[in-house]
């Protein structure tokens, strides 16, 4: 895997660090992505210092290809069905979500930031103090799982995480990519985990990932391709993880219906 990594990061850092000298305007270098690392500053807490350059590089170019910066941050809205168990609405301004599973006529409405909220189970809302806090813990448990499968590529650069290059590799489906290994710090509730992502060459599109378990883990639990991106607004989102592992019903909207995140009654649409 790592035989022409040497090259690749060559590679990368000239495309990353060339000029145009014949302008004095840059914009155009901006805009076809030499300095899009400016463009997509890391989250607070991310580990700059800790993670190869080159690594980071491609996250700034996996970042441009799914639809910018810009684009991610003013996306607000997004709703998706995760592996047709359980629906989803995420304000990603707010924080606010709501979370339907049906076959336990669960309803949790809650914010992921302040970890507030109210929850309904078999058509009737948890009052108890015990109760309330103990679905609210699972809630959030479950937007943190679910969105992952759905966003991930966005929140390479994300609180917590490091990022480590492992060369170059071709993906079971036969295409050939860079290697980002992701790990976890003191974030999420299960920062043992950690990931290995293959960046296409030419999409910079994520196409597949491994999970691991835990630092010590030697093979994965899985492995999945990212297929069949879709235009969602004006990013790009991917809900094919193979098999039956399938989000459906994605939606990227600028509005949803009143009471979204305040009332049982509604149904996520």
């Amino acid at each position: 895997m790592k035989q022409l990594a040497f090259f690749s990061f060559l590679t990368l850092i000239i495309i990353s660090c060339s000029r145009n000298t014949n302008t004095e305007d840059n914009s155009a270098d901006n805009a076809s992505g030499d300095y899009i690392e400016y463009s997509n500053p890391p989250a607070e807490g991310f580990n700059q210092e800790g993670s190869d350059l080159l690594a980071t590089l491609l996250a700034d170019k996996v970042m441009l290809a799914m639809g910018g910066r810009e684009a991610w941050d003013e996306t607000r809205f997004i709703s998706w069905t995760f592996f047709g168990r359980r629906n989803h609405v995420w304000d990603k301004h707010t924080g606010d979500v709501r979370i339907e599973d049906p076959s336990r006529e669960l309803i949790i409405l809650m914010n992921i930031n302040t970890m507030e909220g109210k929850v309904q189970l078999g058509g009737e809302e948890l009052t108890q103090p015990d109760s309330l806090s103990k679905y609210l813990d699972r809630g959030n448990r479950m937007w943190i799982n679910d969105s992952y499968w759905l966003v991930m590529p966005y929140k390479l650069k994300d609180t917590g995480v490091t990022l480590y290059y492992l060369g170059e590799d071709t993906t079971q489906a036969g295409t050939k990519a860079d290697v980002v290994k992701l790990t976890f710090e003191n974030v999420g509730v299960t920062p043992e985990n950690f990931y290995d992502v293959w960046i296409d060459f030419d999409t910079k599109l994520v196409t597949q990932w491994a999970y691991y378990r835990n630092t010590e883990s030697s093979e994965p639990n899985f492995i999945d391709p990212w297929l069949d991106y879709k235009q969602y607004g004006k990013i790009l989102l991917s809900g094919n993880r193979g098999g039956n592992r399938q989000l459906s019903n994605i939606q990227v909207r600028e509005e949803v219906p009143e009471g979204t995140f305040t009332s049982f009654e509604l149904t996520t649409q």
